[in-house]
């Protein structure tokens, strides 16, 4: 057990040291696209180089945003696109067959602003996911040499556009994406949500999503992709990726097989948003996603879990249980408890997440273990999920 305990140790260690150097690969946006050996090219301060970054010629972006019963984000939303200054745009919101007052709200937060239009979705035909035929239909009315496909419950910082458009004209094709800063309330909100950046930090090399053409060295956000026009395109867009529950990643691929670049930035800074409003949506959500984000692998999952225990629980659960009888490994648990604690840590503080969180490791590790296996029940039974009033299988 106490040698058990020790490499255990040493695997934590080595994990922390990896995720203190991950998270340095994450490019700021504004900067324009990092190439391949770190450096980025020349910009002007405030995102467009100069000669280009004009807003008479700067690219034209659509900012696309997809919304089923959104009432009480979509406002909030839409006014903090539209006070962005400094980038020229057209902002289209598809009402996905909402069944609240989404349609009023964004006629309301648009107060006649002509760049902004509402569009009256069509119904959902089968063999689709419906959030991917609602980006499908955005992308149909279009006009930008850019598009931005965001969530209804995303919030832009100002200038968040200038900054991201900036690192667009940098790239110059291809897709930019990045994890927003993530708002949480309830405490299975606090417990889970924040485990998405803290996956991607400690076991995706952040390098390889922009240098390898590989597309299985990719992560995106759903919630803010900047892909160029002509990218889209020839990814597929998201017919490419119809039935897909974890749209964002599968399109993320597509537009590395189609040898375009992907950069993964930090946009913890220009975007924010809370996924979920209550315990329930973090459950369903969630359950909806693992089993798919893992290919529905049962033996995937079954390792990740495994290892995941393994780093997050065996050292506490061993220290508490070496305390409470004075058995050995105590000294060796507590190191690994710690350096544990010290990995998410690294990962909330960069993110924006309280520092206590990261002591509450444990218990978000068993809170994303039963979701897992709820997710895998569902998606491996038979039973399907249920997401948005809609039932995907």
């Amino acid at each position: 057990m106490t040698a058990l305990l020790w490499i255990t140790a040493g695997l934590l260690a080595a994990q922390l040291l990896f995720v203190w150097w991950n998270l340095t690969q994450l490019p700021s946006l504004g900067n324009g696209q990092c190439s391949s050996d770190g450096e980025r090219p020349d910009t002007a301060e405030g995102g467009y180089s100069a000669g280009k970054g004009s807003p008479r010629d700067a690219p034209f972006l659509s900012v696309l945003i997809p919304a089923r019963n959104e009432e009480g984000n979509i406002g909030d939303c839409l006014r903090s696109v539209l006070s962005q200054s400094g980038v020229p745009l057209e902002v289209l919101v598809l009402d996905d067959g909402s069944t609240d007052g989404t349609a009023e709200a964004v006629r309301e937060a648009a107060k006649g602003d002509p760049r902004l239009r509402l569009l009256h979705g069509l119904p959902k035909p089968d063999g689709w996911v419906g959030k991917c035929f609602a980006c499908h239909q955005l992308s149909l009315e279009a006009k930008g040499d850019w598009w931005l496909f965001l969530d209804a419950d995303a919030r832009l910082r100002p200038g968040a556009l200038e900054r991201a458009m900036g690192t667009a004209e940098g790239q110059g094709s291809g897709l930019i994406t990045g994890f927003p800063r993530q708002e949480v309330g309830s405490w299975l909100e606090r417990l889970v949500v924040p485990l998405m950046i803290f996956t991607v930090a400690c076991h995706l090399p952040v390098r390889l999503v922009r240098t390898s053409p590989d597309p299985r060295f990719t992560a995106a956000h759903g919630a803010f992709l900047l892909i160029e026009a002509e990218s889209y395109r020839a990814a597929g867009g998201h017919t490419a990726c119809r039935n897909e529950l974890v749209d964002d990643m599968s399109l993320a691929r597509a537009v590395k097989r189609a040898g375009r670049p992907v950069l993964l930035a930090d946009v913890t800074g220009e975007v924010s948003m809370r996924m979920y409003q209550d315990a329930q949506g973090v459950w369903n959500g969630y359950k909806k996603n693992i089993y798919a984000g893992v290919g529905r692998s049962r033996l995937l999952l079954a390792g990740i879990l495994l290892l995941y225990g393994g780093m997050y629980l065996f050292p506490p659960a061993a220290a508490l249980f070496a305390w409470a009888s004075g058995g050995d490994g105590l000294v060796p648990a507590l190191i690994g408890w710690g350096l544990g604690t010290a990995v998410k840590l690294s990962v909330d503080l960069r993110n924006g997440q309280p520092f206590w969180l990261s002591f509450l490791l444990p218990a978000s590790i068993v809170c994303l273990t039963g979701i897992a296996l709820a997710s895998w029940k569902a998606g491996a039974g038979g039973q399907g999920y249920v997401w948005k009033g809609r039932r995907y299988s």
